[in-house]
């Protein structure tokens, strides 16, 4: 048994590690400090709730981090970019999932003991079970929206509002008849049972284009979970880390929110992503797309002296990245001016193009932006814009679209757009985009690696 005063003073540390290592993660030169920090703070947190509290021995307790590490290492080492975000929100969902069973099981302990639990641990025991059942199945239905298990298609019914009040308000009902009868443990189950078909419901109606946000309040949902179980526990450094990472994960929801210009309500019951019908397609592109070849766009950037990359979801899946560093590095050595335009939304989760491009070495100071770059765009000689779609479409600037008001990149300001794209499908929020029949963009159609291979070839070449 530890004193009491050690265990304290540990989880402290582990506190302090928490907020250093969210403090890293601010910044691209700093975020794998910050990892690490956030990771020991944990570690020391377990081992010392686990050791304090003796329940498990000690050769379980090695058995446990053996047990994870292996885990963690073999997700670390497989585990494809493309398919991040995925694994973030599948882990959102088991934090929320561990958050209800570990109240459960305390609910249960006092049941079985006869215990008379006080509103403090009632009130937050409902609050876990309810936020973590929300979690545990919003976030598999992300998971499978992103994995394409499920329709990335807004999946909308007439008085679904209706349906999501209605499933809340039972949730509530059914959590104060556990304040009332603490001893009836069933209730408890019904209560996540009723939270969880909410969360499915929540996020079924919720389109591709959202996910980015979606991911991220769902991350708060985990943490504020985490949080509730603390105060069943009465465990002050899981309050803190859950506390935290609810509050970031709601701060961050609400960048992504003024980055596609939306509201979370708008987000949770607005129904935007779904796929549009397409008639006017061929009246917007028809007669208007002009296509290039490797060559052509190798002799534009030999005359260009500023040259940026807009990449997207489109250069994940293709793997393109590389190819993104070989070509700015060429251009670099011919003394262009080489910079990379960041959406806070490109992709399917917050940061997912910084990861990218960090991980092929592409200094982070190249690493504009959308406030940053925008103005920069109308002295650019070329901009590559690889994979992107929604976030450099012109369409935001109009009303009356799915993504009216959004703030884009400018890249039809610049004096010449190539767009690497496998044909003229749309983006997320399922609208054709005018910048691919613009008079000063040239259509690069193909996977994203295959071209970018061509165009540093035809470029050395030249």
């Amino acid at each position: 048994m530890i004193s009491p005063a050690i265990v304290n003073l540990i989880y402290l540390l582990s506190a302090t590690l928490f907020i250093m290592g969210l403090k890293g993660l601010s910044h691209p030169k700093s975020a794998v400090r910050g990892n690490l920090l956030g990771a020991i703070g944990m570690f020391l947190a377990v081992i010392v709730t686990l050791v304090d509290k003796q329940i498990i021995t000690y050769d379980l307790i090695i058995i446990g981090i053996l047990t994870g590490s292996i885990i963690g290492t073999v997700f670390a080492l497989t585990i494809k970019m493309t398919a991040m975000p995925q694994m973030v929100g599948l882990f959102n969902g088991l934090g929320g999932g561990a958050s209800l069973l570990v109240a459960g099981a305390v609910l249960l302990e006092a049941a079985l003991l006869q215990k008379g639990p006080g509103l403090q641990f009632t009130i937050a025991t409902c609050a876990s079970g309810l936020i973590g059942a929300v979690t545990l199945t919003g976030s598999f239905i992300a998971f499978g929206k992103l994995q394409g298990l499920v329709t990335e298609k807004p999946v909308r019914y007439k008085g679904e509002q209706i349906v999501k009040v209605l499933l809340l308000l039972a949730s509530i009902y059914v959590s104060v008849l556990i304040v009332l009868n603490p001893h009836i443990t069933m209730y408890y189950w019904i209560l996540t049972g009723i939270a969880g078909l909410l969360g499915i419901f929540l996020v079924l109606a919720i389109g591709g284009a959202d996910m980015p946000i979606v991911i991220a309040l769902l991350n708060s949902y985990s943490g504020l979970a985490a949080a509730a179980t603390g105060f069943v526990l009465s465990n002050y450094v899981l309050i803190i880390a859950g506390s935290l990472v609810g509050a970031s994960g709601i701060i961050l929801t609400k960048i992504m929110c003024k980055a596609m210009n939306r509201s979370l309500a708008n987000v949770l019951f607005g129904g935007v992503g779904a796929v549009l019908e397409k008639a006017d397609e061929s009246d917007i592109y028809e007669g208007k797309i002009t296509s290039t070849s490797a060559e052509e766009v190798a002799m534009l950037l030999e005359s260009s002296r500023k040259v940026a990359f807009v990449p997207g979801y489109g250069m994940a899946v293709a793997h393109a990245q590389g190819m993104v560093r070989a070509l700015s590095e060429e251009l670099e050595k011919n003394g262009v001016e080489v910079s990379f335009g960041i959406h806070p939304v490109a992709g399917r989760m917050p940061g997912h193009m910084n990861v990218l491009l960090a991980e092929e070495n592409v200094p982070y100071d190249k690493l504009l932006e959308l406030d940053i770059i925008n103005p920069r765009f109308k002295d650019m000689d070329v901009v590559i814009v690889l994979g992107a779609n929604d976030v450099v479409n012109p369409v935001a600037r109009k009303e009356n679209n799915p993504i009216s008001g959004m703030p884009i990149l400018n890249v039809d300001q610049a004096g010449t757009v190539i767009v690497i794209k496998r044909s003229l499908s749309p983006g997320f929020a399922g609208i054709s985009n005018p910048l691919f029949a613009a008079d000063n963009t040239l259509m690069f159609f193909g996977d994203g690696r295959a071209k970018m291979e061509e165009l540093v070839k035809a470029y050395k070449e030249l």
